[in-house]
């Protein structure tokens, strides 16, 4: 039994181990770098045509059958290419171009799968291909430009060759990752040449720039010399100041004896002066003590008395000047209460016989218009009554004119006789001749006019009928009538 046993487990071992070689026989894993392309049966990769027959593998593990399917590898690593290419530009010069491609195969499984099939057993030559692709583009660039704008703009022409390469490049299934352009050889000297005019500016420039910096150097030269000359007076003054100082100091040493001598004498002198001084000061301190102070004590106290004399002088007038004050203001303010008192009443009264004549006024103005309405009633009625009395007159004379007349002159006889009369109202003494017969005389004469007047009424009348007023100062609208005054000759006899 133990041998059973012993025997199933080394089988199982050896089966363990012969699944672990077939699973890494068939177990394939792409590195990071390389792309896995397995054939021998139909795969469809997105993409991709359908059918094309392999399949790709990037970046993980996969099983392929031993004897069935064949798994190769391309490289995704970078390649590189350095281009030499000959080129002639548009204006007949021949240039060298020289510069290098770094490319690799694309990322994705269309790239990988066209460089498959183009470098898959030719990946050694696959920089080959790119620099016929590179040389070819390049040459028809530059064939299309001038030699100063290739010179000036290398970008430009570096562009233009990578976007003419890009299409060829991305059949191939490769990208181009930098193109550089590192130099353009020029064998005829062209590029020397053009570039002599600017060699010569820079010479002329350095040249100015050097001259310049002589010139500065000169300059700098001159005016160090100029300061140092400077320094050197300056020096030679300052000597001289010193020997003037030394001059000095020497001739104040020999005068040291001399002035000291009188300084000696200087100093007593000052000494006795000062000692004078003091003895004046002296005196005049014991005549102040003897006789200015106790006068100036008297005059101390004569001056204060009097102050205090003053003082209180001042202090009664300003007490008599308070007590007027307070007495003019009391009286003021009595007088002006008196005022605002009499103000008020005043005030009062003038109002009051405001109202009264205002009322009087109104009363007044009410009676007058009272009146005058009364009045122009009363003269309206009187109006209205002689005009009834104009028109029954009227209404009479056209009936009977005589009878009317008559009646007026009934009437109005005795204003007509006075009327007649008046002109003897101006004679004092008045002589009748012939006596009776004179008298009747001016009867019968005053009785003429009294016809007359009866004639001239109807004459009137007639008149008024006509033209509907009385003419010669004869009133139709109270009805009387007014003769004419005529003089009756008088004869008197003045003595």
């Amino acid at each position: 039994m133990p041998m059973v046993i012993g025997v199933v487990a080394g089988v199982a071992v050896v089966a363990v181990l012969v699944l672990i070689g077939l699973f890494k026989s068939m177990w394939r894993v792409a590195e990071p770098n390389e792309a896995l392309i397995i054939s021998g049966s139909k795969h469809r990769t997105e993409g991709l045509e359908e059918g094309m027959g392999f399949r790709i593998v990037t970046g993980r593990g996969t099983l392929v059958l031993p004897g069935v399917q064949a798994v190769r590898k391309i490289s995704l690593d970078l390649n590189e290419t350095e281009l030499h290419v000959d080129c002639v530009t548009t204006q007949g010069i021949p240039l060298k171009v020289r510069g290098v491609v770094i490319f690799k195969v694309g990322d994705d499984f269309v790239s990988i799968a066209n460089a498959g099939r183009r470098f898959l057993d030719q990946q050694k030559m696959m920089s080959e291909r790119v620099h016929n692709v590179f040389a070819g583009h390049l040459r028809s660039i530059v064939g299309g430009l001038t030699v100063e704008d290739m010179i000036r703009d290398r970008e430009k022409l570096t562009g233009q060759t990578r976007a003419a390469c890009g299409t060829e490049m991305e059949k191939l299934g490769l990208i181009v990752d930098s193109l550089q352009i590192h130099e353009i050889e020029d064998p005829t000297g062209y590029i020397k040449n053009l570039a002599m005019p600017h060699a010569a500016a820079v010479q002329r420039d350095a040249r100015i720039a050097q001259a310049e910096a002589n010139r500065l150097a000169t300059e700098a030269e001159q005016k160090a010399a100029a300061r140092m000359s400077e320094a050197t007076r300056d020096s030679e003054i300052l000597q001289a100041g010193y020997q003037a100082e030394r001059d000095k100091a020497a001739a104040k040493a020999r005068q040291a004896g001399p002035l000291a001598d009188a300084a000696a004498r200087q100093d007593v002198v000052v000494q006795e002066t000062r000692i004078a001084e003091l003895d004046a000061l002296r005196r005049e301190q014991q005549l102040q003590a003897d006789v200015r102070k106790p006068a100036d004590a008297q005059a101390y106290e004569t001056r204060a008395r009097a102050e205090a004399e003053r003082d209180a002088r001042i202090s009664a007038a300003q007490a008599k000047a308070k007590e007027t004050e307070l007495a003019a203001l009391a009286e003021a303010s009595r007088i002006k209460t008196a005022a605002n008192a009499e103000a008020e009443a005043t005030q009062a009264r003038g109002a009051a016989a405001a109202t009264a004549t205002r009322a009087t006024g109104e009363a007044e103005a009410a009676a007058a218009q009272a009146k005058g309405l009364a009045a122009a009633e009363a003269t309206r009625a009187q109006g209205l009554a002689e005009a009834e009395a104009i028109k029954a007159r009227a209404a009479a004379l056209a009936e009977n004119q005589e009878a009317v007349v008559a009646q007026q002159l009934a009437e109005n006889w005795p204003e007509i006789v006075k009327a007649g009369a008046s002109a003897f109202g101006s004679v004092d003494n008045m002589v009748v001749l012939n006596g009776a017969d004179g008298m009747a005389e001016m009867l019968a004469k005053a009785l003429t006019m009294g016809g007359a007047g009866l004639g001239l009424a109807r004459q009137l009348l007639s008149s008024m009928n006509e033209n509907g007023q009385a003419p010669n100062g004869t009133s139709a609208l109270n009805g009387s009538v007014q003769p004419p005054s005529q003089k009756v000759p008088v004869e008197t006899d003045e003595k």
